[in-house]
């Protein structure tokens, strides 16, 4: 593995290219791994953050079968990469370029991959053609994230304007609300002592006739 090859002996449209042995699996299907000095098998203990094994629990460790780094006659299938063009093209692999699907979303990584400056760069976000029949050509793209340019922030600006009015609207009518309850809290209490008050008078006259009476 890791190893450059010249490919001429695979045919000679692949005449001057020099590809890189990146893996491959033997003929029972166990992949290739780095570091193992063997051309057999191996049967290792892996754990999270060893390449071929993938854990299922946290803190789980499992033996699991590997190949070794060293290419034999029991190899069913490698993974090569085109380290150097040769000179022709294959068709189908060197003659065809194959857009990016998915592409950064946060706005300083994309600033980092193309080089930008600090304003607005929609325009490079990588978007995706929707493959329907419509006489328009649409593309999908995704939410930049933490993108600060006017727009955006005029948008985040009125959203806090809002909010304070909101507030301070709501402050307002809690007070007004708190005036009316206290005034209709006050109110029966009000009559109540009016009515004491009159039988009150009410009493006292009837008493001061009927003394006037007596005499």
């Amino acid at each position: 593995m890791a190893s450059e090859v010249a490919a001429d002996a695979l045919g000679e449209e692949w005449k001057g290219y020099v590809v890189q042995i990146s893996g491959g699996n033997d003929k029972q299907g166990f992949p290739m791994k780095q570091g193992v000095l063997t051309h057999g098998q191996a049967h290792l203990l892996l754990s999270k953050g060893h390449s071929c094994y993938r854990k299922r629990r946290t803190g789980e460790r499992k033996h699991k079968s590997v190949q070794g780094r060293i290419v034999d006659a029991n190899m069913s299938l490698l993974n090569l990469v085109i380290v150097k063009k040769g000179e022709k093209d294959i068709p189908g692999l060197t003659n065809t370029t194959v857009t990016h699907c998915l592409g950064p979303k946060r706005a300083s990584k994309i600033h980092k991959f193309f080089n930008l400056s600090k304003d607005d760069f929609c325009q490079y976000v990588v978007q995706k053609p929707l493959n329907k029949d419509r006489k328009k050509p649409m593309t999908k793209a995704p939410k930049i994230q933490c993108l600060m340019i006017p727009r955006v922030l005029q948008h985040k600006w009125r959203l806090i304007a809002l909010k304070k009015q909101c507030t301070k609207k709501n402050k307002e009518e809690a007070a007004e609300y708190a005036k009316l309850l206290a005034k209709r809290m006050k109110e029966p209490k009000e009559k109540w002592q009016e009515q004491i008050a009159k039988r009150q008078r009410l009493s006292s006259m009837r008493a001061s006739t009927s003394e006037a009476s007596q005499k």
